[in-house]
């Protein structure tokens, strides 16, 4: 049974009796259904900020295990990324080198992604900077690992042709001289025979008399013959294409044994020592070029038969001359 509830009437100085009618209800009822709309509301704004849903906390752990497995595969790069540096130094100072390749650049080996942002569909990403980084490491690592493939395949064909590129390589005097006694001047500076001036030596001088036999030092193409001047320059000279960066000039020759564009192997006479251009006593000049270069010839005698002693003894006598022929 409900409580009776009175209301003090000061003008009659009693209390009245409060008649609960209709009006008295709605007012009840609009009061709490208002308490509920606002606290409803309340609770809908502002619960989501201090307390997880189901939803989001499986979210939140879903997340922070992509980040543990995106840490991981950075480790993972980081493992690769020594590994392929290990492989390339290998390429660069071995492989390539025993094989005459060109080196390869690191600005190729590491070269970036020009042109279109091909990450733009990651920036609006939650965490975008890490998986952009962890993107690009990757895309980095995998031109790499084409680049080295591509390195490798050249590597391999070059050992298939290993062979061809011994024959073709420099590996004998170009007349005899087992005794070492033709042997005149070698690289470096030396006194000008006619200038009588101080002048770089391009190659290595062989004394010997006109008409001795000058050899092809590898086999190759003949790719040049000049007759040239008779006073001045290499005169009468023949160049020999050997393939694989090898080139050999052979000069101040009194006649030729060939001609432009024939086949020769290591050993084929190809002409005739002489005296012609710039030169005051009959001798040949020869010359290795290696991919365009000029280089000491004394390094490419791999085929003499001489013993140490020798090697250091022609080594003296080639260093110690004062003056070339040519």
């Amino acid at each position: 049974m409900s409580k009776v509830k009175y209301r003090y009437n000061p003008e009659t100085l009693s209390y009245d009796k409060i008649n609960k009618g209709y009006n008295y209800y709605l007012s009840r009822i609009s009061i709490y259904s208002l308490f509920v709309l606002l606290v409803g509301v309340l609770t809908y704004f502002i619960y989501p900020y201090v307390f997880q849903s189901p939803v989001e906390k499986r979210q939140a752990r879903e997340i922070q295990q992509l980040l543990s497995q995106l840490d991981i595969i950075n480790k993972k790069v980081d493992q690769f990324e020594l590994v392929l540096d290990d492989i390339e130094l290998r390429d660069e100072n071995i492989y390539r080198t025993i094989f005459q390749a060109d080196s390869i650049p690191n600005s190729i080996r590491r070269a970036g992604f020009g042109g279109v942002n091909r990450y733009k569909h990651l920036e609006n990403m939650d965490n975008a900077e890490m998986v952009i980084t962890t993107a690009k490491r990757l895309d980095i690592v995998m031109k790499q690992l084409y680049v080295q493939s591509t390195s490798f395949d050249e590597v391999i064909e070059l050992a298939k042709r290993k062979e061809e590129m011994l024959r073709c390589t420099p590996a004998i005097m170009p007349i005899s001289n087992g005794d070492l006694k033709r042997t005149a001047s070698g690289w470096g500076y030396r006194l000008h025979p006619i200038y009588k001036d101080k002048r770089f030596h391009y190659g290595m001088d062989f004394t010997a008399p006109t008409g001795t036999d000058v050899y092809a030092a590898a086999d190759g193409v003949v790719s040049k013959i000049t007759i040239g001047k008779r006073s001045s320059g290499y005169g009468k000279r023949i160049e020999v294409d050997h393939g694989f960066g090898y080139k050999t000039l052979y000069a101040h020759l009194n006649d030729f044994n060939v001609k432009k564009g024939q086949k020769v192997k290591r050993g084929d006479i190809i002409g005739y020592v002489g005296s012609t251009g710039g030169s005051t006593a009959p001798h040949l000049h020869y010359e290795v070029h290696v991919k365009g270069k000029k280089v000491n010839p004394q390094h490419y005698y791999f085929e003499e038969d001489f013993t140490a002693e020798q090697y250091e003894r022609m080594i003296q006598i080639a260093s110690n001359s004062n003056q070339t022929f040519d």
